[in-house]
């Protein structure tokens, strides 16, 4: 049967986010909702899935001021659908982090990088003097990246720190646009190089997902296909399911 499947994040500051999880298992329980969520203290990452009625209505709940009390007034949502169920089960999970980098200087709430919409991410990364990169993992960049984007080679986001050491360098690369599936990752890593004297870092708003979601794809710059964690495993253009095996992954690092 084919349901609907949000995707949302959000860095604040959630000091109770221990007492969250129970009333927020509760709630998406009633729905009838699959999936994962994380909860850390400095915020929430989520993809669910469901009816389309119980989406909005859990959407309703985390922005009305209910559980979370108006903190999530800056929501980063996106919708798609699934031909069949993408998730066994639900989890609400506590986390150190919401994507784990572990690096304390890596705070979105207090710097970030320049968020790019997605119409205006082709004329960014088009600049002879912009080092594009990709910030996910190496599985995930092989099944479809950005024309010409650097490859790190991590298997695992909190290896990007090594690539940034080894590689990076702020007097030689004075301008990075960086990506990732939805635009979590990519917000850690852009506060990050700041924290570390880069002086102009770009992300594209929303990820890949948004992008495929907006740009035509005969004006797209994306080549191949975008992992996604779930059965669905990627997603194309028009965030159309392209099903290239039977992969049950519920591990939610990204974004």
């Amino acid at each position: 049967m084919p349901c609907a499947v949000a995707t949302f994040y959000q860095f604040v500051a959630l000091p109770d986010f221990r007492e969250l999880r129970q009333p927020l298992l509760a709630t998406c329980a009633g729905l009838k909702l699959r999936g994962t969520v994380l909860l850390a203290q400095e915020g929430i990452n989520g993809t669910v899935a469901g009816s389309s009625g119980a989406i909005a209505a859990l959407i309703a709940e985390l922005q009305s001021g209910g559980l979370f009390g108006r903190r999530l007034d800056d929501l980063e949502l996106k919708f798609s659908y699934a031909s069949d169920m993408p998730f066994r089960r639900l989890k609400v999970r506590l986390k150190k982090e919401i994507v784990t980098l572990g690096d304390r200087q890596a705070d979105p709430t207090r710097q970030v990088g320049v968020y790019v919409d997605p119409a205006e991410w082709n004329d960014v990364i088009a600049r002879p003097d912009t080092l594009l990169i990709d910030t996910r993992n190496a599985f995930e960049v092989a099944m479809g990246t950005f024309a010409g984007a650097l490859n790190p080679c991590i298997q695992s986001f909190g290896q990007f720190k090594d690539f940034a050491a080894s590689q990076l360098d702020p007097s030689r690369h004075r301008r990075i646009a960086m990506f990732c599936t939805g635009g979590i990752r990519c917000e850690k890593a852009s506060s990050y190089l700041l924290s570390r004297g880069f002086d102009e870092v770009y992300h594209l708003k929303g990820g890949i997902l948004r992008y495929l979601e907006r740009v035509p794809e005969t004006e797209s710059r994306w080549r191949g296909e975008c992992f996604v964690f779930d059965d669905r495993v990627a997603l194309g253009h028009g965030l159309k399911e392209r099903v290239t095996g039977n992969r049950s992954n519920e591990r939610l690092e990204s974004g």
